[in-house]
């Protein structure tokens, strides 16, 4: 590279990378040391996973190589693993045996015949109570059916079992589904899956301890495609470390592919339990069984797979039975090991933008995902693995006892369900921490952050190089990893990502004097420029409040805000999103403070203080001169969002009931209120008072009205009907008023709140008419709510279904 700054910061990143421990690559039977520099040139860069010979191609030896897996040739044979035994025959119906044996499941068929029995005898089916001297017939045919409903209940545990736990019986099996699932890794990721060496060798350390205590690995991985299943497994069968049993909801368990999951470690659960009580007790001595036997374990925190790129919030269902196994006793102590799965490309992020569009999720099947994706000739790049260091369960616990109860650690405090749930619920946001603390940034993610975060329409090669060396001097300030690449420059590394991202993500200018590129489509880019956004998220907030005073133009006199404003608005954005980001848990001042630090340290803001003590925030004087680029560049990573929670709120005007409509108190269908919303926000986008189209995703706006629930804007009903859909209704204190000619009034809380978000949000060319835009706005929702309205009031008074209006309503919005 030609630009004296690119050279500098090419060598500013060499040696700040010279002293990381090298990534570890598998190929063939042996295994490699990958050099850890991004940018320091390196004689050559290894696979993790060499590719094996096409069928085609040499038929001879493809048949060899597939014969050496069957057979365990050397490596092969995962006959001497790190761990407790698997794969042997009989394995799945001893683990059978010793979950129908678990005393916690005994004691629930037994209690659950109990009640049964009482209400059988409430209703006089066995005989009259009450009666002294009982005839022994009675007695008899009670004390018979009740064991006739303990087989019952006991058939019925069996079978759930059965089609419950993995059937780990076969070491020939493994050896082949090894074999095919690294043929289909390296022809969709043709250069394999990277680990890092010092990790590793840590993490096999930990299973050699946990293997002499017959403890389990809990692992714990972040969740963003269907690859994930096969990445871990695939690593610890190369590593030699027993396999995990991988939790998996029963969606998956569809024809061939469900069978073959399941021999080969998948345990299928259902996505609900509902209040199935047996079925709760079945899941949980399970897992006691798994963890008694020091067997491993797979689950993903986030639940499902996320759809936007970054971390989900944490899902409490499997963790909450692992939690249990140690605070009841069951369990004496197992081993915690988070783990980030980051990919050049995911496979479904097509189908994610249709989803979160409002498309239905397509159903799972083999070929759907096969022939979707058309997998078996995708050239993805590369998958990377990170591994935390791996921590006792136990120690866990008795910290956060002894810290949350203020009182000597005892198992028996643990009975407190609030406190259990404080456990629970830091041991979540725990996992997610360090998942975000070992991830690494893509090159991809690199990229598309860019291309996300610039004014105007495309970016020249050189400028897209040099902004990504930028990037990544801050993703190392933020104690952010970078992943390993062994090319010789920032501009080869752009280039390979570039490849891997496509035309169909980023477009090409042709015929100009230089390499121009642009987003052709920012939605999917979105989703790797959400790989980066956890490590900005402090500064993009301290922006977008500062950006309060900034959108006034002027001088700097006008574009100065008070410490006090900028950490109110500061304030308001951390709780807007607390369902959105993954926050750092210390107190605000404390991560506002060392913000400013961080942001006035890279001349990007300066804070002065006046003679009276009153501390205020502006552009660095270096920040105006180069054109806000680096401010910029925070406040484009937080306004998708901040548009998203704008949308969410002004949807809440479609809730206010049409003057036709006597009361307040007739509630709709909260899924339509969502589907409305979306339909709001597209119509908002086309018409300009959106800028980002992402804001009308469905996990946005679900966000957004999770978080207006629990502050009580809007009221939710939940039948206790399996099927029956949520409804949902604005808080009275929230109702805005109608004026006389039945138009919504742009006054009262919920305006107010509107505002208050809309402050931070990007100007656009319509955005400064407020009136217009006011009138156009909640003109809008009154006509998408107004089918929400018919709809419901049909379902009130029994008629109908409510389809025709509905499907009129929403024409009118067409027509608009």
């Amino acid at each position: 590279m030609s630009n004296p700054k690119n050279s500098q910061s090419a060598a500013s990143a060499a040696e700040a990378t010279d002293t990381a421990p090298p990534d570890l690559s598998l190929q063939g039977s042996t295994l490699t040391l990958h050099p850890p520099s991004v940018f320091a040139p390196s004689p050559e860069e290894h696979e993790l996973l060499e590719p094996y010979s096409r069928f085609r191609q040499a038929p001879i030896n493809a048949l060899a190589e597939l014969g050496q897996h069957i057979s365990g040739t050397g490596w092969r044979s995962y006959d001497r693993i790190v761990g407790q035994e698997i794969f042997y025959p009989g394995f799945s119906e001893r683990m059978k045996s010793m979950v129908m044996q678990q005393q916690k499941l005994r004691g629930k068929i037994g209690e659950l015949a109990a009640k049964r029995l009482e209400t059988e005898l409430l209703e006089g089916r066995l005989g009259p109570l009450g009666l002294e001297g009982e005839q022994e017939e009675w007695k008899s045919k009670r004390e018979s059916r009740r064991r006739e409903l303990n087989e019952q209940l006991s058939s019925v545990a069996e079978e759930w079992t059965d089609s419950m736990i993995c059937k780990m019986d076969s070491r020939y099996f493994i050896r082949g589904a090894y074999y095919l699932a690294t043929q289909l890794l390296t022809r969709a990721y043709h250069q394999g899956i990277h680990v890092n060496s010092e990790e590793v060798l840590r993490l096999r350390r930990v299973a050699e301890e946990a293997a002499e205590k017959k403890q389990s690995i809990i692992f714990l991985p972040c969740h963003r495609s269907h690859v994930d299943y096969v990445s871990l497994q695939v690593i610890c069968y190369r590593l030699g470390l027993a396999l995990p049993t991988v939790v998996a909801g029963d969606n998956l368990n569809f024809p061939v592919v469900g069978s073959f999951l399941q021999h080969a470690g998948a345990m299928w659960i259902r996505r609900s339990f509902g209040d199935d009580q047996l079925y709760q007790t079945l899941v949980q001595s399970y897992i006691d069984t798994l963890l008694q036997n020091g067997h491993n374990l797979e689950c993903f925190i986030e639940g499902g797979r996320s759809r936007t790129g970054k971390l989900l919030q944490p899902k409490f269902g499997i963790l909450s039975f692992v939690l249990d196994s140690v605070l009841t006793g069951s369990v004496d102590d197992c081993i915690i090991c988070p783990v980030s799965t980051q990919y050049d490309k995911v496979i479904e992020v097509d189908s994610y933008v249709s989803e979160l569009l409002g498309q239905p999720k397509s159903k799972e099947g083999l070929f759907q995902f096969l022939s979707a994706s058309n997998v078996l000739s995708l050239k993805l790049g590369r998958v990377d693995m990170r591994f935390h260091e791996p921590w006792s369960l136990r120690g866990f616990v008795t910290e956060q006892q002894t810290r949350l109860s203020k009182q000597p650690p005892d198992v028996q405090s643990t009975h407190d369900a609030m406190l259990r749930r404080r456990i629970l619920t830091t041991l979540g946001y725990r996992v997610l921490k360090e998942i975000n603390d070992v991830s690494v940034v893509m090159p991809t993610a690199l990229v598309g952050t860019v291309l996300l975060t610039l004014r105007g329409r495309g970016v020249g090669k050189s400028e897209l190089v040099r902004r990504v060396n930028w990037l990544s001097d801050r993703v190392r300030a933020q104690k952010g990893r970078l992943a390993h690449f062994s090319t010789t420059n920032t501009e080869a590394v752009v280039q390979r990502a570039l490849e891997v991202l496509g035309p169909q993500l980023v477009g090409r200018v042709e015929g100009l004097p230089e390499e121009t590129f642009y987003a052709e489509d920012r939605f999917q880019l979105s989703f790797y420029r959400n790989m980066t956004i956890h490590l900005f998220v402090s500064q993009a907030l301290v922006c977008a409040a500062l950006y309060l005073k900034v959108k006034l133009g002027g001088g700097e006199e006008t574009q100065r805000i008070s410490y006090e404003a900028l950490r109110e608005y500061v304030l308001f954005l951390s709780q807007l999103f607390r369902a959105e980001f993954i926050f750092d848990t210390r107190p605000l001042d404390e991560n506002l403070r060392d913000t400013l630090q961080s942001l006035e340290h890279d001349k990007v803001v300066r804070t002065s203080k006046a003679e009276n003590g009153a501390v205020s925030i502006e552009l660095h004087p270096e920040e105006r001169a180069t054109g806000r680029e680096n401010y910029d560049f925070y406040c484009f990573l937080i306004w998708p969002y901040i548009e998203a929670a704008w949308l969410g709120a002004v949807s809440l005007f479609m809730l206010v009931p049409p003057s036709s409509t006597p009361g307040s108190e007739v509630w709709v269908d909260f899924k339509q209120a969502q589907d409305h919303a979306q339909i709001l926000g597209k119509t908002l986008y086309h018409q300009g008072d959106l800028s980002y189209f992402e804001a009308v995703n469905k996990e946005a706006l679900r966000n957004a009205f999770a978080r207006q629930a629990e502050e009580g804007i809007i009221l939710v009903s939940r039948s206790k009907e399996a099927k029956a859909q949520p409804r949902v209704r604005l808080a009275s204190a929230w109702m805005p008023q109608r004026d006389g000619e039945g138009r919504l009034k742009a006054e009262g809380k919920l305006w107010e709140f509107c505002e208050k978000i809309s402050q931070g949000r990007r100007e656009g060319k319509n955005r400064r008419d407020g009136a217009t835009v006011r009138t156009r706005v909640l003109g809008l929702a009154d006509v998408v709510g107004r089918a929400l309205w018919e709809d419901a009031s049909e379902q009130v008074n029994g008629v109908g279904n409510g389809k025709s209006k509905r499907r009129r309503g929403l024409g009118e919005v067409a027509r608009l």
